[in-house]
């Protein structure tokens, strides 16, 4: 229990001083929760479908592939959080203004991705109740990467137009 004290106090230290304790750090902690949430109903999906069914399997595998790819984007989120993090330091509620304006919309874009998955989570829940589809769940995933390929858009593209 100790060892994982201290390792939860020493991410803790490197999020504090990667990613602030500002608006960066909040979207990319928002982004880890709707990522989280997936997964818990993830976990409840297979007990949820009636077991042995080929729709059942077909169900799970399809959002077990899911899963993987928006847990691929948490390190993007992260490596741009940290970039705008780097590029306009925050350490409260407000988005620094001083770059042009550009941090506002990368931040939107962020603040956007966490909110489409936790929607995503959302759906996946109601394909667990029995009144959702798959394809629903994966058109609000495709969202998720919409709104973090825009953020690393915006970011790099206003990054690279600066230097």
């Amino acid at each position: 229990m100790l060892k994982g004290l201290f390792s939860a106090s020493r991410q803790a230290k490197r999020d504090d001083a990667e990613l602030g304790k500002g608006v960066w750090r909040r979207a990319h902690d928002r982004f880890r929760r709707g990522l989280d949430r997936f997964h818990q109903m993830l976990e409840g999906l297979a007990e949820a479908e009636a077991p042995g069914t080929e729709m059942a399997a077909e169900n799970y595998d399809a959002m077990v592939r899911l899963a993987d790819r928006l847990a691929d984007l948490l390190p993007v989120v992260r490596g741009l959080a940290v970039e705008a993090q780097e590029a306009g330091p925050s350490e409260g509620m407000e988005i620094p203004t001083g770059t042009g304006g550009y941090l506002n919309d990368v931040h939107r874009e962020l603040s956007r991705a966490g909110n489409a998955l936790a929607a995503t989570a959302e759906s996946l829940a109601l394909l667990r109740l029995g009144v959702g589809t798959t394809q629903a769940v994966e058109l609000k995933a495709d969202l998720v990467h919409q709104r973090v390929d825009r953020a690393a858009e915006l970011l790099h593209k206003t990054s690279s137009t600066s230097q």
